[in-house]
């Protein structure tokens, strides 16, 4: 494990015990067990990082950390708990907290009662100094908030969509779970969440758009729904389509599998081929789709074109797909972007029965040169324009022979095949401490000749890589 990854997961357990112990501090009495217990484990994962770094300073800007400089990149899981954390520092103005060698065990529980303090009329930082100086915490010191740098303003935007995109996994695993479970649905909170990234998309594409390389695979289900919806809101704006018709576009690929909540677990998540019979029972979900829409409540008026979508988004534009159709017809507008989004989210996402996903640009060709996969064309080039050739996250080796990620596609459509990347090893694979962007446009000056250029794509499991911790 390389120093740089050491520090990233020594960062993440520090302020998962913080938080943990912050958390027992609120519920128990300090003499409880649980309350010890989550003491002693944050006092020995600071004391091992003060020793490892020679000292430890933890620093909060906006919703972002710094461990000793380094920035956390934290995971869609821990985004929420973290926030939280991040807030209590920000209600008592403290932007920095610096542990000293010699801290003793003792003085945690002082400082973090602290933190569980409301502040007082005056000037929040100078309330909380005040009263620190008044506890026998001797080792831990806290500096005020600062004002953000203005190279944070990219990743503030990033921080908006990674707050509508954990908001929105919540939701899709709260109404699938509600009807699994037979209960009423909230329709309100999945109409909100739609509302949220349909104005994610016409706000900041990128953003949102990155937070799709969030693939978790024991959260695929979730995910994937709002992947879709994303996707599909995406090359309907690309489409031209209004604000009311991207809401609606979106609600339905939102919803578009969850006729599954009416399919087994076992055969949802089946490892290998599906017998004959349990691909029958799986291919009914776009009809048991359509009627637990149509019984749903909830809606001012009845759903008829999300019903639609949870119907027709496999049935393949020559209809060879399913469900089987007695009389001609064609699948409308709405259901054809929910199968082009559907079938790239799918074929590059790690799944119970595909551990070893395509990469984004194979997937892309394959959608627009294969007419057997049954997708509209047009729609297809729809997401390309949006996605570029090498859609963000893809990994892939420059001629320089270093290794970079795909950070942003070109929004010129005759650059599309040159992103802007983030380079995270050198030419002899060897981990850099922190990525450098690099622009694929840029020219060498002497020769007019690329900098650099991609040489292929390759998977980021054949590395250990998980591409999001360079991007978000």
């Amino acid at each position: 494990m390389s120093e740089a990854t050491q520090r990233q997961e020594a960062g993440k357990r520090l302020l998962t015990t913080l938080y943990g112990a912050l958390r027992a501090l609120k519920i128990y009495p300090l003499e409880n067990d649980t309350v010890q217990q989550s003491l002693t484990e944050l006092h020995n994962v600071a004391t091992a990082i003060g020793r490892m770094d020679d000292g430890l300073e933890l620093r909060v800007v906006g919703e972002f950390f710094f461990l000793n400089e380094t920035r956390l990149r934290l995971d869609l899981s821990n985004f929420a708990t973290f926030g939280t954390f991040a807030q209590a520092l920000q209600d008592h103005g403290v932007g920095t907290i610096e542990v000293f060698p010699g801290v003793e065990r003792a003085e945690w529980a002082p400082f973090l009662s602290l933190l569980l303090r409301k502040p007082s009329g005056e000037n929040a930082f100078d309330g909380f100094v005040r009263r620190l100086a008044g506890t026998p915490v001797q080792h831990i010191e806290v500096g005020e908030v600062q004002e953000k740098p203005g190279d944070l303003e990219d990743e503030e935007q990033l921080a908006q969509a990674k707050r509508t995109y954990a908001q929105s996994v919540k939701v899709a695993k709260d109404v699938l779970g509600d009807v699994r479970l037979g209960k009423a649905v909230n329709v309100r909170k999945v109409k909100r969440a739609v509302q949220g990234i349909v104005d994610q998309v016409l706000s900041n594409e990128p953003s949102i758009m990155t937070m799709t390389t969030l693939r978790d695979f024991d959260e695929y289900t979730f995910t994937h729904c709002v992947n879709v919806c994303i996707f599909s809101v995406v090359i309907g704006q690309r489409l031209g389509l209004d604000r009311l018709s991207l809401y609606e576009l979106g609600l339905g690929a939102l919803l578009h599998d969850i006729g599954k909540m009416r399919t087994g677990e076992d055969i949802i998540n089946k490892e290998g081929a599906l017998t004959d019979e349990e691909w029958r029972i799986l291919k009914d979900h776009p009809v048991e789709g359509l009627l637990l829409l149509f019984s749903m409540g909830g809606f001012a008026d009845m759903p008829y074109r999300q019903m639609l979508i949870a119907y027709e988004h496999h049935m393949k534009i020559d209809l060879t797909g399913y469900p089987t159709n007695r009389r001609p017809r064609k699948p409308g507008l709405f259901s054809r972007i929910v199968a082009v989004a559907d079938g790239f989210d799918a074929a590059t996402s790690v799944r119970s029965y595909q551990h070893r996903p395509w990469g984004s640009d194979e997937v892309l060709r394959e959608m627009r040169d294969n007419p057997k996969r049954g997708f509209d064309q047009l729609l297809v080039k729809a997401l390309i324009t949006a996605t570029g050739v090498f859609p963000i996250g893809t990994l892939v080796i420059l001629d320089t022979m270093e290794l970079a990620v795909v950070a942003a596609t070109n929004p010129d459509p005759a650059l599309i095949h040159l992103p802007k990347v983030r380079v995270i090893s050198d030419s002899r694979g060897v981990p850099l401490a922190e990525p450098k962007t690099a622009d694929l446009t840029a020219a060498d000056p002497a020769t007019g000749q690329p900098l650099r250029t991609i040489l292929k794509t390759t998977d980021p499991q054949k590395y250990g890589i998980r591409v999001s911790d360079y991007l978000i």
